[in-house]
């Protein structure tokens, strides 16, 4: 009789340590997620910042390009407001556009691809949109990692008792470097 109620709580400590380790498992990798995700917001955010500076700088030597200047302009605000990794990656999508817009204006007018400001804007801009492409893979890869955790057995029955959801994917669209960019000055 003691050894089958030794027999019986020694099989409850290990479901019950499983149920602990899997529950932990889970846990840490949706805090890589959270991590990740702020990775990728910080460097949004420094992106965000430095296109007023760009624009600005693109105005001074190119007024009549209005129209050009407003669609960066609404593209940054939409962005700004959004915050599902799917909204924002759709939302960046068209900030990118506009700044392919932007840039391209740039080579009409030489005098402000010599500027060392506008030189610079571009660079620290380019230096953050690779951030941002390792701060998205590195937050993809954490969903990954937890969408297979959630999704292996045993973790599964663990992850649905403590109804652990879905992540989105930060998926952006990515341009034709070769492409040339569409810009139109009507």
């Amino acid at each position: 009789m003691i050894a089958a109620l030794l027999v019986f709580l020694l099989i409850v400590l290990a479901l019950a340590g499983w149920v602990i380790s899997g529950y932990n498992r889970l846990v840490r990798a949706r805090v890589r997620i959270d991590e990740a995700w702020a990775q990728i917001d910080t460097q949004l955010q420094r992106r965000h910042d430095l296109i007023p500076n760009l624009v600005n700088t693109v105005k001074g030597y190119a007024a009549h390009e209005r129209q050009t200047f407003e669609e960066v302009t609404a593209a940054r605000a939409k962005a700004l407001t959004v915050q599902s990794p799917s909204a924002l990656a759709e939302a960046e999508n068209g900030l990118t556009q506009a700044l392919g817009k932007l840039l391209a204006i740039s080579e009409n007018y030489p005098q402000l691809k010599a500027d060392a400001n506008f030189r610079q804007l571009q660079e620290e801009l380019a230096h953050t949109e690779n951030m941002v492409a390792g701060s998205r893979g590195h937050y993809n890869a954490s969903v990954r990692a937890y969408d297979t955790a959630r999704k292996v057995f045993p973790t599964s029955v663990i992850a649905g008792m403590f109804n652990f959801e879905d992540r989105d994917y930060f998926e952006v669209e990515t341009l034709d470097v070769r492409a040339a960019p569409n810009v139109s000055f009507e």
